[in-house]
């Protein structure tokens, strides 16, 4: 089985920066892309950030471009998302996913609270 952990979470003030990690561990399998989603209170699971594996393009939600940079360390099998210029709307609950085979994401982190005060 794949686990993946986020870190990182947490409380910060509007304008703030937080960097969550995700790191991937157990059996090892094909890794397509990376991506991060998050679920705030009461909406669905949205997108918000996505790498490929091999060659490192990225791909951003509307809502977060020029403020959340997503990278990887293939070495250490982690993702990263920085977040900066926080504002209350990212509170969220934010996941890590791996898509294999570009297909779909099979394997999901826990997640990692985000909260963002005003």
């Amino acid at each position: 089985q794949v686990q993946l952990v986020e870190s990182g979470g947490g409380l910060v003030q509007a304008g703030g920066s937080l960097k969550l990690s995700c790191a991937a561990s157990g059996r090892t399998v094909n890794t397509y892309r990376m991506g991060w989603f998050r679920q705030a209170p009461g909406k669905e699971r949205e997108f918000v950030a996505s790498i490929r594996w091999s060659g490192g393009s990225t791909y951003y939600a509307d809502s977060v471009k020029g403020r959340f940079t997503i990278s990887r360390d293939n070495a250490k099998n982690t993702v990263y998302l920085q977040m900066n210029s926080l504002k209350p709307e990212d509170t969220a609950v934010y996941y890590c996913a791996l898509d294999p085979y570009g297909v779909s994401y099979n394997y999901w982190g826990q997640g990692t609270q985000v909260t963002v005060s005003s």
